[in-house]
């Protein structure tokens, strides 16, 4: 789990647009409904952004961040992964998380994926964190659509539950991606980001990895102020990439 419940995204700057934003269902290809949060620009000025949460699934941080996002442009929707097990929204401190991860499927995952996008419609990007970083970049791969994703500390080799990572599939990969990793994560190594690059390079994926030296898993927050200069970088870098996929 990334985020307690006082982590907050970023504020870039003042916003450019107003905003409309609400809990919603969004529908996936097996007919499961699925809960998300959707925030739309009055304004539309960028592609609309699939947000991916962490482990946990769909909480305030990810909500607040889908604010962050239209308030800059961008459509924005963050997604839950656990309609088919889950018997409420409700992703508290208190929400037993392994009891349903167990359960996730990897096919379900990327359904969801691809019926947030159509949702927002295109062109989209992913972004995705922990979990959801690691999805974020296996939806790189043409089939789903993006113009772009993005994955903050996502694991891109192999892990579990399903094995092989981004990196082993890196030649089925086809969108620009942005990684963003902290230099003091001690689940994801410098090796293995390296390791995800080169992959990326030799299948001729356009791509750029960024690792913060002494930044945590979980070092995009507001709250934490010891890394407030890789947490602002990090935000900037993440508007940069949308707004270079709208020129």
């Amino acid at each position: 789990m990334c985020y307690d419940n006082d982590a907050k995204p970023p504020a870039h700057a003042a916003p450019v647009t107003g905003t409309t934003a609400s809990d919603t269902k969004v529908t996936s290809a097996d007919g499961t409904a699925f809960a998300a949060y959707e925030a739309r620009p009055d304004d539309v000025r960028g592609p609309g952004v699939v947000i991916l949460p962490d482990v946990r699934g769909l909480h305030d941080f990810y909500k607040q961040l889908a604010l962050r996002l239209a308030e800059q442009g961008h459509p924005a929707i963050a997604i839950d992964y656990y309609g088919r097990t889950a018997a409420d929204d409700e992703r508290g401190e208190g929400f037993p998380i392994m009891e349903h991860v167990s359960k996730l499927g990897r096919q379900t995952i990327q359904d969801d994926i691809m019926a947030a996008a159509d949702r927002l419609g295109r062109p989209a990007v992913a972004l995705g964190f922990c979990m959801g970083g690691r999805n974020a970049f296996f939806a790189s791969a043409p089939r789903f659509g993006f113009a772009g994703v993005i994955g903050f500390y996502g694991a891109p080799g192999i892990a579990g539950p399903y094995g092989p990572g981004p990196t082993q599939h890196a030649a089925e990969l086809g969108a620009p991606i942005l990684g963003l990793f902290g230099g003091a994560d001690h689940g994801i190594t410098g090796e293995q980001v390296s390791e995800f690059g080169e992959a990326l390079t030799e299948a001729g994926v356009e791509h750029e990895l960024i690792t913060y030296p002494g930044a945590p898993h979980g070092f995009f927050d507001a709250t934490a102020a010891e890394h407030e200069e890789a947490c602002a970088d990090a935000w900037k870098r993440v508007l940069a990439f949308l707004r270079a996929l709208n020129q």
